[in-house]
């Protein structure tokens, strides 16, 4: 049983009250979070009437669902009934309050979740780092003198941290993928269209995609299904087909990563497999992403530049200059893209290739390595997880047990349509101890 289905049975049976796991959360996200910096307003008042209804409901023989009385946080920018989704600016600060929540967090409560509170992220999303202007820096918990990885770093932290068993965050670039990476946690990006980002303040549309973070592939995969709204595939079918992506995912990635890869790659008996536009992707993944983001701020950014966290605000001008033809050509590449990985998928099922270059870096010095020069990690830690973005398909960000080592991650991509295939391998592979979440040092 999944780690959020034995929360929920301990709640339906008594075990422990929804109300008693919720005091417990929101007493431990008080005395611990000044460490980390995941939190960015808790919701305690409404957090303990739900659970009381909750605990209401089981006593009048209700099953409030297989997610009754968990815990849990979101990214920012999803819009929570009452309040004003900031997406992590000072700029919306005025903006009104939420009329209703965004539909990923009415699934999870309608499946019975409580909602707890809301968690840091780059400015607008746009960052590898969770350096916010704002609202602080979020931490590592593995070591908090380093980076938590970002857009989405506040929901992977307080994953890892043990203050949340659920968080959702949003993937455009990796969002998801590089914070589960550095943190030591599990997350998916889904593919297109999958879930629904109805109500999360968009980014740069065309990619935006939202999901969950947890400590475990089954609850990783339990989440997926309920936010889909669909009932899990259960069964195995024929072994999946497994490529290692080489060129620009080995070219790049540092010792860590490379280990990392080796170790499953070696575990799966995984064949090599080459996608040769992966740095051309790359780049028109970060050209769409400048020129779009700019044009949808533009205005704003004409009323209000200095409200913004000048990281953002710069980066967000420049690509508001962006030539059009250099951007219409970047758009142009996507479908080209996507032919090319799609021809990958008929050779092999699942691909599997680092999620970031390297382990987190240091805060102080905000960079990571690339060709042997140092580069911005808030802008650079996404190295490969812009091209697949491209191709706008699912994949899944797992970590590599490496005990007493700071964590790494993998991302695991298929083609949609084929995730409970790679559910089934992701699960396979925990059960190996290939893969585990990292254990927060105590």
């Amino acid at each position: 049983m999944s780690r959020l289905a034995t929360i929920a049975a301990g709640v339906r049976d008594g075990s422990h009250s929804a109300e008693s796991l919720i005091e417990q959360t929101l007493a431990d996200i008080a005395v611990r979070d000044g460490r980390y910096g995941c939190f960015t307003r808790l919701l305690s008042d409404q957090a303990l009437r739900d659970a009381r209804l909750i605990d209401t409901r089981i006593a009048g023989g209700e099953d409030p669902g297989p997610l009754a009385g968990v815990p849990f946080a979101v990214k920012d920018l999803y819009d929570v009934a009452g309040l004003v989704t900031t997406a992590g600016s000072v700029v919306r600060k005025n903006e009104p309050p939420a009329l209703w929540d965004a539909e990923a967090v009415m699934r999870l409560k309608a499946a019975g979740a409580i909602l707890v509170g809301t968690l840091n992220m780059d400015e607008f999303a746009y960052g590898f780092a969770t350096v916010n202007a704002h609202y602080g820096t979020t931490r590592n918990p593995h070591d908090v003198e380093r980076l938590a990885g970002g857009s989405s770093g506040g929901s992977a932290a307080a994953v890892a941290a043990g203050l949340v068993p659920l968080a959702l965050g949003s993937d455009t670039n990796g969002s998801i993928r590089v914070p589960a990476s550095l943190c030591g946690v599990w997350g998916i990006r889904p593919g297109d269209g999958i879930l629904s980002s109805q109500g999360a303040f968009p980014f740069v549309e065309r990619f935006d995609q939202i999901g969950p973070f947890t400590r475990s592939a089954a609850d990783l995969a339990l989440v997926h299904d309920l936010l889909a709204g669909k009932a899990p595939v259960l069964g195995r079918g024929a072994a999946p087909r497994i490529g290692r992506l080489d060129g620009w995912f080995a070219r790049h990635a540092g010792p860590d990563a490379l280990e990392a890869v080796e170790t499953v790659a070696a575990h799966l008996g995984a064949g090599t497999a080459s996608l040769p536009s992966a740095e051309a992707a790359r780049s028109a993944a970060f050209l769409i992403t400048a020129g779009e983001s700019g044009a949808f701020h533009l205005n704003t950014l004409r009323s209000s530049a200095m409200e913004y966290d000048p990281a953002v605000r710069d980066r967000l001008i420049a690509g508001a200059l962006l030539p059009a033809a250099l951007l219409a050509k970047a758009q142009q590449f996507q479908p080209v893209f996507r032919a090319e990985v799609d021809a990958l998928f008929e050779q092999f099922d699942i691909l599997i290739a680092p999620a970031t270059p390297t382990v987190a870096p240091r805060i102080e010095e905000g960079t990571i390595l690339m060709d042997g020069k140092p580069v911005s990690a808030r802008a650079n830690l996404g190295l490969f997880t812009q091209p697949l973005t491209l191709a706008g398909i699912p994949v899944a960000a797992a970590p590599v047990a490496r005990p007493g080592k700071l964590p790494i991650g993998l991302q695991f991509a298929t083609a949609p349509g084929r995730e409970s295939m790679l559910f089934e391998l992701l699960l396979e592979l925990e059960k190996d101890g290939v893969l585990a979440a990292a254990e927060v040092p105590s």
